[in-house]
């Protein structure tokens, strides 16, 4: 059974808000969320609702983004920019509020990630190698002061 529907409002009206709310209270989705972003006037309703039930009715939850703690996830609006398209977009939150990336911006943030480590562990050797061949140059140095490094 699922414990999260989401119903995406459309041009004609679905039942969204009256007999869908019965349908999933019997079938015990724990959490049932609206968005009707292009229709909320017409319907006299928020963009996005999210509802929990409780009691065998659905109780309107307060706060954006919502907290969901049996699912471990949060959901909420914000308008921002996803695959070329600036918008109001659905978006995943942790415990603590914060946004989780879209998966291609995940896929950019963990390639930039990769790319920095890379430079990181690049820098590393590089500066490794410096420091041996200073060495080196400084223990050649001495022995051609004479000085045995073998009794030191």
């Amino acid at each position: 059974m699922p414990q999260w529907v989401l119903e995406i409002v459309s041009k004609k009206s679905g039942g969204e808000y009256g007999e869908k709310f019965e349908i999933y209270a019997k079938m015990g989705v724990l959490y049932y969320a609206i968005y009707n972003l292009e229709y909320g006037r017409r319907d006299k309703h928020e963009v996005f609702e999210l509802y929990r039930l409780e009691n065998g009715r659905y109780m309107r939850q307060v706060g954006e983004p919502v907290w969901m703690p049996e699912l471990g996830l949060g959901i909420g609006r914000v308008v921002g920019w996803h695959e070329g398209i600036e918008r109001e977009w659905l978006y995943w939150y942790d415990e603590q509020g914060n946004q989780y990336p879209a998966p291609r911006d995940a896929m950019v943030q963990e390639r930039a990630l990769r790319q920095a480590i890379e430079r990181q562990w690049r820098a590393e050797q590089q500066a490794r190698l410096e420091a041996e061949q200073q060495l080196q140059q400084l223990l050649a140095q001495l022995r051609q002061r004479g000085i045995d490094l073998d009794s030191l």
